[in-house]
């Protein structure tokens, strides 16, 4: 029984689009991280001169600044030139990044808003509930993940950055243009170094997140048997349902037989009832069909309303195996039909 209740199947489609409508989907904070880090230094070395210029731009104004400036109307206009060129400089980035983030997100699960993530739900305030889920073994396992990347990342970055230290005496005699171009270059190997790393971290994360949402939605036997039942119905309603539909759809077809105008028979498994007024119907049309006991109630209904029946064995089981009630006759039967039409006493009348 225990067995029979483990998690060993894999979720369904329609367990991982309720999730997703609950906002529960697999996604790595990691690769959007990556994609924020790379977007951002790309933002920052590809605007890297006009960044420079606002900066040096807000440096020369600080420093014109004199002591007989800060008045009330001076250090106000202080406060709107640092405050403007501090948005110029930063604004851009900051666009970038926030794109870079929705972007990380939508290529993992795709476009989605939902605001059940944020509705609180009194139900999952529990103390014990919470305290297990802060001391749980998945966040002390995620909690040594991070130390562990981060420590990678600062142990790298820290044996490059001493290899670029050694140069530091010679960049001391170059002006400052020259120092600016030297932190970029070194700054552009640092980054690209640590983002290969993290591009490697990224993608791991995003493996083990990506396993560990799959099996967080695994379900049991069961609940892929009540599942089924919920979504297709239960067999025996859905038996019942088709066992109705038929005789529902059988009684309408015996009422029609009624107005047929000839009985086709082969004589005792088949029976097509078809109907043919001259003037009003282009071709001659199926009412009813049936085979063996149905065969039978058709035929007893035609001689109820004195309605001609033909034994015509080929024809009969043609007519059954080519139409559909309430379909007309297939044109490479007409000739066949209207032999057997001509010989009958209504249509007789109906041509005089």
């Amino acid at each position: 029984m225990a067995q029979s209740e483990e998690k060993t199947e894999l979720p369904s489609e329609h367990k991982k689009q309720k999730a997703r409508e609950e906002g529960n989907v697999g996604k790595s904070q990691e690769v959007t991280g990556f994609l924020a880090l790379l977007f951002g230094f790309g933002i920052i070395f590809f605007l890297f001169p006009f960044l420079g210029e606002r900066i040096k731009n807000l440096f020369v104004y600080v420093m014109k600044f004199n002591l007989d400036d800060f008045n009330d109307l001076g250090t106000l206009n202080l406060a709107i030139f640092i405050i403007k060129e501090s948005i110029i400089i930063v604004a851009p980035i900051f666009l970038v990044l926030m794109i870079a983030t929705i972007a990380g997100n939508v290529a993992q699960f795709g476009f989605l808003i939902t605001i059940k993530t944020i509705i609180p739900k009194f139900s999952k305030i529990n103390m014990i509930t919470g305290f297990k889920n802060v001391i749980s073994l998945k966040k002390l396992l995620d909690g040594l993940l991070i130390t562990l990347k981060v420590s990678i990342a600062l142990s790298l970055g820290f044996f490059i950055f001493l290899g670029f230290l050694q140069e530091l005496p010679n960049i001391a005699f170059l002006n400052i243009f020259s120092q600016l171009m030297w932190l970029r270059d070194k700054a552009l190997i640092l980054g690209s170094i640590l983002l290969i790393l993290f591009f490697f971290m990224a993608a791991l994360d995003f493996y083990i997140r990506r396993k560990q949402y799959i099996q967080s939605l695994k379900m049991t036997k069961q609940e892929v048997k009540d599942e089924y039942k919920q979504l297709q119905g239960n067999p025996q309603i859905r038996a019942r349902i088709r066992q109705t539909m038929r005789k529902m759809s059988s009684r309408k077809m015996l009422a029609n037989v009624s107005k047929a105008t000839v009985v086709v028979t082969n004589p005792t498994h088949y029976a097509v009832a078809l109907k043919f007024v001259l003037h009003e119907d282009v071709a001659p049309i199926v009412v009813a069909k049936g085979t063996d006991l149905l065969a039978i109630k058709i035929k007893e209904i035609a001689r109820e309303h004195n309605i001609p029946i033909r034994d015509q064995p080929k024809l009969a089981r043609e007519l059954y195996r080519l139409c559909e009630v309430d379909d007309y006759i297939p044109q490479e039967l007409f000739r066949a039909v209207a032999q057997v039409l001509q010989t009958t006493e209504q249509i007789a009348s109906q041509m005089k």
